[in-house]
């Protein structure tokens, strides 16, 4: 431990942002890094505690606390104290496959269960400096291509290009299988690509990874759907494994008369049709906000994405619906946290666009079938010609799970601890698993699958899993 007080001499300084109202008028990140004397003070504040809570990987009251990677958080926190960001790195992948997207759209469950955060202090900013370290690890070219010294002449397919599937296909290239990852969508990312915005996470930063694990041997297939029941069975009968990381797509319903209405979407299809116009230059059948009234149902990292998609998208207006009262999202100061979408809707309107304990009674439509309002529980009448919800998802497809015979009840029906499902040489991973839940977890269950998918075909494996 290089500084034992630098918890008692430096304050928590999270990286610095763009002003929320000139941001808003592009698409491009918003984070700005620290300057390196800054970083390494933040380092420095890391206690690196003799039982260190942040990398215990557990849920905790229906929580995750700490990091599902086991992060050894405390170790590089100290290198990046000391500029030595080499040593930091090396220690970084030893868990992390992707710490470019984690340091970016984590919620830092292992800050959360940080000893400095306790009896009023602020926990280390883990989420920031593993960032850092990456970021600097790409721009000094220090992420060359690692390919394994010997090819183990097994093939495995991998369906999903999600979090948990790059990372079970990264693990799976590195012990020297052939890997090929099947996609549907035409560009591989899955979530990271069609789930989250582009100034949250860069679609460069993506493609990026993804041109690195293919220069190491991976096979990216895209405009495939292993739904198609022939897709499936050729897979099958072409590839001495299958991992299954489809992710949990099924939105949860939003209980609503939406027969014969028109401008009622999921969250899941606003954020992909924003991408696929933005991004890659498509006109997709889900229109944007630009001059429309917004109401978003919902909650969490996907309803504010859709906020400040909206914002950026210029809407006329953007009200955020929550079911939950305002109590119980207040800090333990007692004020109502802002994350990065609500601090951008008070510099472009002036108002935080959260109304709590309230949610949607019923559609109000014109003769066209066209949505114009919603009626409030609360009895009033919002002006909506775009209404989003985002109130998270019920499980994971159906097609594809009929298509491989695998059973299902909301989720892939996996052996107890395991990730082998009822059909032979068949396995599930991530979301599909799990159901809905962080892109740390999907990487920690893409390691996981990794580790019994190679001990599956050799007999044998020295991956170690995230998870036990």
């Amino acid at each position: 431990m290089g500084k034992p007080t630098g918890f008692l001499e430096y304050v928590r300084e999270d990286a610095r942002s763009r002003d929320p109202a000139r941001r808003v008028l592009d698409w491009e990140e918003f984070h700005i890094p620290l300057p390196e004397d800054l970083r390494k003070q933040q380092g420095a504040r890391c206690m690196n505690c003799g039982v260190p809570f942040c990398q215990t990987g557990m849920l905790y009251e229906g929580r995750t606390f700490g990091c599902p990677l086991h992060n050894l958080i405390p170790e590089w926190n100290d290198m990046v104290m000391r500029g030595n960001l080499s040593h930091a790195l090396s220690r970084l992948l030893k868990t992390n496959n992707f710490p470019e997207f984690t340091g970016r759209v984590c919620p830092a469950p292992c800050e959360k269960a940080c000893i400095c955060g306790l009896y009023g202090g602020s926990p280390v900013t883990n989420r920031d400096n593993e960032l850092t370290i990456i970021e600097e690890a790409f721009a000094g070219g220090r992420m060359p291509r690692r390919r394994p010294p010997q090819w183990s002449g097994k093939r495995v397919a991998v369906v999903g290009s999600g979090p948990a599937g790059l990372a079970a296909a990264d693990q799976l290239n590195h012990r020297g299988h052939s890997v090929t990852v099947v996609e549907r969508e035409a560009h591989p990312g899955g979530l990271l690509t069609y789930g989250i915005p582009n100034m949250k996470l860069p679609k460069s930063v993506v493609r990026r990874r993804i041109d690195l694990m293919t220069d190491e041997g991976v096979t990216f297939v895209c405009g495939l759907d292993a739904a198609d029941p022939q897709i499936a069975q050729r897979l099958l009968r072409d590839y001495d494994a299958v991992v299954l990381c489809c992710g949990s797509e099924k939105p949860r319903p939003l209980g609503l008369e939406t027969q014969g209405v028109s401008g009622v979407y999921y969250g899941t299809e606003f954020l992909k049709a924003a991408v696929e116009r933005q991004t890659f230059g498509l006109d997709p059948a889900v229109p944007t906000a630009e001059g429309r009234h917004v109401v978003i149902i919902g909650t969490g990292d996907t309803a504010s994405d859709c906020v400040a998609t909206a914002l950026r998208q210029g809407c006329a207006s953007v009200t955020q619906l929550v079911r939950r009262p305002e109590a119980d999202y207040l800090g333990s100061d007692g004020k109502l946290p802002l994350d990065y979408a609500h601090e951008e809707a008070l510099a472009v309107t002036g108002r935080d666009p959260r109304r709590f304990a309230v949610q949607v009674q019923s559609l109000v439509a014109g003769t066209d079938g066209a949505l114009t309002g919603v009626v409030t529980t609360e009895g009033d009448t919002l002006p909506c010609e775009l209404l989003i919800g985002a109130t998270g998802f019920a499980g994971c497809r159906e097609d594809v799970c009929a298509a491989f015979g695998v059973e299902t009840d909301r989720t892939v029906r996996t052996a107890p601890g395991g990730y082998s499902t009822n059909v032979e040489k068949v396995f599930a991973a991530g979301d599909m698993r799990r159901g809905q839940s962080l892109v740390v977890w999907a990487i920690a269950e893409g390691r996981d699958v990794a580790a019994e998918v190679d001990a599956y075909l050799d007999g044998y494996t020295n991956l170690v899993r995230a998870i036990e």
